[in-house]
């Protein structure tokens, strides 16, 4: 029996100077923001905008509109602070988003206003449900004050 657990040991030992050597180490720890990404943002924003990629400290968020993209813009930092919270590290230092196709992670897509699923002109009056479906108190009075500002803009005229 000794001896089984000197070899895994070893093993460990091996696999864990192997990743030092190969720098894989803090790859595999930014790629730990996909577990956490759903819990993190809420299922509103997860069905809207995904991760992509991680490059040196960079996280590339697909997002499902320029609505969407223009929104999660203004609350970039607030998100990385939030995982990185989660991740007990500086790992995510910078937050990029691209338009793309999303699949929904499951039905609470339905809950989105058609509003921000698509790129209307601004409405005066703005459905406001869907900021139940936030967990996470900050993220939602951000897009609570995002919402406000978008309701007092002044209707585009076509």
């Amino acid at each position: 029996m000794p001896s089984r657990r000197l070899e895994t040991e070893s093993v460990g030992a091996v696999l864990s100077q192997s990743l030092k050597r190969l720098d894989l180490g803090t790859r595999l720890d930014e790629y730990g923001v996909w577990p956490i990404w759903n819990d993190v943002v809420g299922k509103t924003v997860a069905n809207n905008a995904q991760p992509e990629k991680i490059r040196n400290g960079t996280l590339f968020i697909k997002v499902s509109s320029s609505v969407w993209m223009q929104q999660l813009q203004y609350m970039k930092e607030m998100i990385a602070d939030k995982l990185n919270q989660r991740l007990g590290a500086e790992l995510v230092k910078n937050i990029f988003f691209i338009v793309g196709k999303i699949q929904p992670i499951d039905d609470a897509a339905a809950d989105v206003p058609q509003k921000l699923k698509e790129e209307p002109a601004p409405a005066r009056k703005v459905d406001t449900a869907f900021l139940e479906t936030i967990d996470d108190p900050d993220i939602r009075q951000a897009f609570e004050r995002m919402l406000r500002n978008f309701a007092k803009r002044k209707p585009k005229t076509a």
